[in-house]
């Protein structure tokens, strides 16, 4: 089927016109205003009302929802038939049940210890959502790379969820909660150390910076240098398409399409009725409105061939994400993914989104905390009012690989994570009141630490809920092999 622009309609301009609202960023630095000793004083000043050693508590409220229940309150909004496959995926060990309950520790968060200072937070920092991948230059740096819940909120939740991720990492791998801490600490000192330097920097400074393969490699044991090298020279080797094509597409009947391996990849009863093309032809013209020009003119090199629902992550599992095989005149593939946007899961604690359209948010929340961002990225609302983001399925990504990791890699691997949040806070928002507020000192990155591991037990105790009503039947999961 050919691809061709038809009439855009109305949702997808109006989508298209939206700004971003003053009100939905973290608020903007006057230029006139305090410098930047002025306003770390003022981030100093914060203490006598916020200890840093607050921080290191984390008590169970009273009140506490049950985490199973919050979690089925989603469900509803999901693909019935997929739903079984993310409580399984979640029930595999407290790591996996930790990150795909985001939602969980959004509210436990919201009755922790903050200064009132925000940025535009990511809203799922785990250690698992970082990792390599190409800029469009194609040069490999490494970031955060999930944004589907990225809103404006208080900068600590972003780093105490990404605390905790390393202490419940280094259980899964079988390293002691003395090496998790560690770990956790040295994230937190990361973050703390390069916020400050990203504070004294010129506004240009922070906005081009970036972590590049280069530094990266500096940082690894000479040991381990090679193995890295290679992953890194493998990922540049070709396109991510290119390396998905075979796996996921072949030719039946004379007929390039993506292959059904349900129930992970599918053709749902839509994409083989007789009016899918006419729909999804509506849909990419819609799609298209949200790029600029110059990207335009590289899309329409290529033509929609084939689109399956693909089942992708832990917390995401269920909501809807179509992968779109193009192809173009030289038989080329290109792979993007539709991916469902739903309300962030900070937005009950740290306010609605000013953007109508959660892809847009999703979309300009990624644009603004990452240093170089996919070339494809947009967004659009389905016929059946469902709202997308679009980017590429894969681009040279380099995926942690956390179970190799020993206690060495682990922490090397979290100053490298505390590192690329700090940029990405400094990139979105003023952190001279939040580098003042850290100081010089440990006091913060010891409190976070104990909460880190604080937290770790409860997500232990949530996974047991979860193994608890599985053996009762109240949730039904798929366990895949």
């Amino acid at each position: 089927m050919k691809k061709t622009a038809k009439k855009i309609p109305q949702s997808a301009q109006q989508d298209r016109a939206q700004s971003l609202p003053a009100e939905d960023a973290p608020r903007a630095l006057d230029p006139h205003g305090p410098s930047v000793a002025e306003r770390m004083e003022a981030g100093k000043a914060l203490r006598a009302r916020h200890p840093r050693t607050a921080h290191a508590e984390w008590k169970r409220p009273a009140q506490r929802q049950d985490p199973v229940a919050m979690l089925q309150a989603s469900d509803a909004e999901r693909l019935p038939e997929l739903i079984p496959i993310r409580y399984g995926r979640m029930l595999q060990s407290p790591f996996a049940f930790f990150r795909g309950s985001a939602a969980v520790m959004a509210a436990d968060l919201s009755a922790t210890p903050a200064t009132g200072l925000r940025v535009q937070a990511c809203g799922d920092c785990h250690l698992a959502n970082f990792g390599g991948f190409a800029t469009p230059e194609r040069n490999i740096i490494f970031d955060i790379n999930d944004f589907d819940e990225t809103l404006p909120a208080p900068w600590e939740w972003d780093v105490k969820r990404l605390a905790a991720s390393f202490v419940l990492a280094a259980r899964s791998i079988g390293l002691s909660d003395g090496k998790g801490r560690d770990a956790a600490v040295s994230v937190v000192r990361a973050y703390r150390k390069r916020v400050r330097e990203f504070a004294e920097m010129h506004p240009l400074e922070v906005w081009y910076a970036r972590i590049t393969a280069e530094d990266v490699l500096a940082m690894v044991p000479a040991a381990r240098v090679p193995l890295l090298r290679a992953r890194i020279d493998k990922a540049l080797s070709g396109s991510g398409s290119e390396f998905d094509f075979p796996k996921l597409a072949g030719v039946v009947g004379g007929r390039t399409s993506i292959r059904d391996t349900p129930p992970l990849i599918f053709h749902p009863d839509l994409a083989r009725s007789k009016q899918f093309d006419e729909i999804l032809n509506q849909v990419f013209a819609a799609y298209r409105e949200t790029l600029s020009d110059d990207r335009r003119v590289l899309l329409d090199r290529y033509r929609v061939v084939d689109a399956a629902i693909k089942v992708v992550g832990v917390g995401s599992v269920g909501r809807r994400c179509w992968i779109v095989l193009m192809m173009s005149a030289s038989n080329d593939p290109l792979f993007l993914q539709f991916k469902e946007a739903a309300a962030s899961v900070l937005e009950p604690f740290a306010g609605a989104s000013a953007y109508g359209h959660h892809g847009q948010r999703v979309v300009a929340g990624q644009r603004l905390m990452q240093p170089a961002s996919d070339l494809f990225l947009g967004w659009v609302t389905a016929a059946n009012g469902k709202q997308f983001y679009v980017r590429q399925l894969r681009d040279a990504k380099i995926k942690p690989l956390i179970e190799t990791f020993d206690d060495e890699l682990l922490e090397l691997y979290a100053r490298i994570c505390g590192w690329s949040l700090a940029r990405a806070h400094a990139k979105s928002s003023d952190v001279a009141g939040i580098a003042g507020y850290l100081g010089s000192g440990d006091a913060f990155d010891d409190a976070v630490g104990n909460f880190a591991v604080a937290y770790a037990d409860q997500a232990e105790r949530d996974h047991a809920v979860l193994k608890a009503a599985v053996r009762r039947g109240a949730v039904t999961v798929h366990l895949e092999s």
